[in-house]
């Protein structure tokens, strides 16, 4: 997906980030697709998982 195209994506990142910015991601989720990108770098390159793997390295990190 191109920059131009990610720019029509609903991004979040997390209520702890605060709003500031600083050393943020923000995430995109397209049907299948989370979009992942640097919150100070938002047309810079971004990386793309299938949902259920982003879903599976949430949980892994979760766990600690």
């Amino acid at each position: 997906m191109s920059t131009a195209e990610s720019a029509h994506l609903a991004w979040f990142k997390s209520s702890y980030s605060g709003a500031e910015g600083g050393e943020c991601l923000e995430a995109a989720a397209t049907p299948g697709t989370t979009h992942i990108r640097d919150s100070k770098a938002p047309t810079r390159a971004q990386l793309a998982f299938a949902s259920a793997r982003w879903a599976a390295f949430v949980r892994f990190v979760a766990q600690g």
